[in-house]
């Protein structure tokens, strides 16, 4: 029973580690700024449509308008989308975006849960807002944790979306670009959000959420499973001194 208990607590203390810290609700971002990514006439997919972004009107998030199209057999599904940390290169070839927007350094693992979207990747639109099941797909939402203001990792103004297959195979994409500036301008920091790692890897190329930093990412190596790694370990190392006192 005891050894049980002390696995229990070993996976517990393990994925809340590896989750990190939580994103931000993004507050001051210029009102109406909008941002547009529509996908690429690429001839190995059918796949096309838009998303665009447009900060809240009351400055806090991003409204995003989302109208994809063209999706293949419903086997090949779930789809999933998301921003990604860089923008495409010249050549539109979608391994060039690099790593999902993950300024606190989250990983992909565990799966994001949207009954708790503050613990998700940043860039995980899918993973917060829905996946999509084939044919068209249309949604309106709101995401507290993406920014239309530059220089806080969460803005996505200057970088890219994919879309994937459910097996993570990427089927098209498209950099955002500006629509429009909007009007005012906010703080350096999310209102009262901790600051995350500044550091800069393809997984969090703007630095922290909270953390001003350069408007082009710097395309570096990802760096999210060692993150993962020292927070699994930092978990284990909890559930040894609670075995230890339990024994």
């Amino acid at each position: 029973m005891r050894g049980y208990v002390l696995a229990s607590l070993a996976v517990s203390a393990s994925l809340s580690a590896a989750q990190g810290t939580p994103a931000a609700v993004t507050t001051n971002n210029p009102v109406g700024a909008t941002y547009e990514a529509t996908l690429l006439d690429k001839s190995s997919t059918d796949i096309r449509g838009t998303v665009v972004g447009t900060s809240n009107s009351n400055g806090t998030g991003v409204m995003f308008n989302v109208n994809l199209y063209g999706f293949p057999d419903a086997s090949l599904g779930p789809f999933i989308y998301h921003i990604h940390s860089t923008p495409l290169d010249p050549s539109g070839n979608c391994t060039t975006a690099l790593a999902h927007l993950d300024p606190y350094q989250r990983g992909e693992t565990p799966p994001c849960d949207a009954t708790q979207p503050q613990t998700c990747q940043v860039g995980d639109l899918s993973g917060k807002h829905g996946k999509i099941s084939g044919g068209a797909f249309t949604a309106s939402y709101l995401d507290l944790y993406t920014s239309t203001q530059e220089g806080l990792g969460s803005f996505f103004g200057n970088r890219s979306l994919v879309v994937h297959s459910a097996n993570a195979t990427r089927l098209n994409c498209a950099n955002f670009t500006m629509v429009s500036a909007g009007s005012g301008s906010g703080s350096p920091s999310p209102s009262g959000s901790p600051v995350p790692s500044s550091s800069a890897s393809a997984s969090a190329s703007a630095g922290g959420g909270g953390s001003p930093t350069s408007v082009s990412p710097p395309i570096t190596s990802f760096t999210g499973a060692a993150t993962k790694e020292k927070a699994i370990s930092a978990g284990l190392a909890v559930v040894g001194g609670l075995a230890a006192f339990l024994i």
